[in-house]
Order: structure tokens, then sequence, then C-alpha cells
């Protein structure tokens, strides 16, 4: 009988998968030409298909990026990512939102590369006023090497979410009437980067980079940025009057209850249950409940 029940369940949260990846695709058309700009790698980072894909590669000498060309208050983010096939230990791909400055704001996807065959860690963070240390790790319930799949920031005044083909897999709350910071006051730009990170990446620096695999190279297409944009000369941001639902979004009972199955069923670290780490106490975001 729980075997059954565990098989409806896989079932239940597939056909929600295809079903996110199906509504969320069909709002993809972005260009890249127009959107962002590749400002490192000398070269390595390529725009092809007319804007429709861009490659972020990395050897021994150099990684590649690209940011947005605009910067943001609030919005919600995504790209549709394809991660460096086979052995890719010591290597990171990311997608992120920043400010800039000592006291910056971020919010972080990155891909820790691996050994052949291993299954890959995402590793998520929010940093609020320069402060970061709020890490949570999954492992995907499948291979992102062998095709496209979408990885979604939420940020809105309420609430930051992290989505992975339109699951939500972690929410980090507007709690700042606890005392806890929430990035509200900077502008952010959007990143994207494929970098060299063996001395911590894979199983903790274990695993090193074996170069003679390079080029590592990961491909992104269908990025779209919905959000209010801040201009570079100051003043308001704008936002535009169509397709902002996202502002004020909030979790429904199926989002939590996605959320939670995910967690549950994928995390494999979470800093609110590392005491080692806190000696003194959780952070207070970690009494939230969804």
């Amino acid at each position: 009988m729980i075997k059954l029940m565990f098989m409806a369940t896989a079932r239940f949260f597939l056909f929600s998968i295809l079903l996110a990846i199906s509504s969320t695709s069909a709002t993809m058309a972005g260009n890249f030409y127009q959107d962002v700009d590749i400002n490192w790698g000398n070269g390595r980072g390529k725009i092809l298909n007319a804007g429709r894909l861009l490659t972020l590669s990395l050897d021994k000498s150099s990684g590649s990026g690209f940011l947005s060309k605009n910067q943001y208050i609030y919005g919600r983010f995504e790209v549709q990512l394809k991660l460096v096939p086979g052995n890719s230990a010591g290597t990171v791909t990311t997608f992120y939102l920043s400010s800039r400055g000592p006291t910056h704001d971020e919010i972080d996807l990155e891909f820790l590369g691996n050994l052949s065959g291993d299954p890959y860690t995402l590793h998520t963070n929010v940093f609020t006023q320069g402060k970061g240390n709020r890490e949570q790790q999954f492992k995907l319930w499948f291979d992102p090497t062998r095709d496209f799949h979408i990885y979604s920031v939420l940020w809105n005044p309420r609430h930051i979410v992290f989505y992975v083909d339109g699951m939500p897999i972690r929410e980090f709350k507007n709690m700042e009437a606890k005392g806890v910071a929430y990035p509200k006051g900077q502008a952010m730009r959007v990143y994207a980067s494929m970098w060299a990170a063996e001395d911590w990446a894979t199983r903790g620096g274990q695993v090193k980079t074996d170069w003679s695999q390079a080029p590592f190279t990961a491909a992104y297409r269908g990025y779209a940025a919905n959000g209010c944009v801040w201009p570079a000369g100051g003043g308001a941001a704008t936002c535009s009057a169509s397709g902002s639902s996202w502002m004020w979004q909030e979790f429904d009972a199926t989002s939590v209850r996605r959320m939670k199955w995910v967690q549950r069923n994928y995390m494999i670290y979470n800093y609110c249950s590392d005491a080692k780490r806190s000696p003194q106490g959780m952070p207070p975001e970690c009494s939230a409940t969804p």
C-alpha cells in the first residue's frame, strides 16, 4: 500500500511538472542581443541562433559571463539552462541577481559540477545588505545535462521564491517585522556565469577539475525578465501595466504542498537545520513556516 501511495504521489508531481513546463515555456521569447551583454570571458561567451541561444564556456585560463542591460526592483526572472554533461567536477554554472557594493543584495542559483554519473547540486542563497550564509542545497529529480530546464526567481515585496520547472523549491519571506533585512532598496541586475571553483564546489573541494575535459560549456535560452526597471540615471522604477501579476503573488496551498514535497525528497542541506553553525540559536527567519 505504501509503495502504491508513493507511486501515485510521484505521478501527481510529475504531471504537475509537465504542466508547469508547458505553461511557462509559452511566455519565454527573449532575445539575448537585446536583453544582455557578455561582460567577461574574452570570447568564451557567445550569442547564437539570431539571439535565441547563449553559451558560456570555461577553460583553465578563464570562465565567462553575462549581465542584463536593465536593472530591476522586483520582478520574475527565468531562463532555460542546459548544464555541462559528463565530468564537470569543480565547475560552477550560475543564474542570479545582484546589486553592487559591500552591502549588496543577491539572490543565487548556482549549479555545482559533478563526476560523471553523479547528480548536480543546486546551491541557493540570499544576501541582504551584504549578509549571506543562507544556503539551501538540492539534488535535482532529473538529469539537467540532457535537456533544457526552466529555472526562475520571483522577487516581490512579500517573498522571494526559487522555482525549477515551475515547481517552488524555496521561499524566503519578508520578515522585516522580526528584524530580518529584506532586499527592497537596491536595484539588481541579472547575471549568469561559468567559472572554476575546484577548491569547494564538488564534495567540498575533494574532487578537482579534470582540465582535459575542457572547455566546459553550458547553454542558455528563453531568457525572460519581467520586472520594474530602474533607470540607470536615477529616478523612479517603471513597471509594465501588463504581466505584473507577480508583484503581489503569494503562496496558495498547492504551492506550499509542492515546495514541501521537493524539500522532503531533494533538499540535502538547510542552514536552518545546521545547529553546529548557529550555536547561539537559529536565525530569526528560520522560524517562519510556509
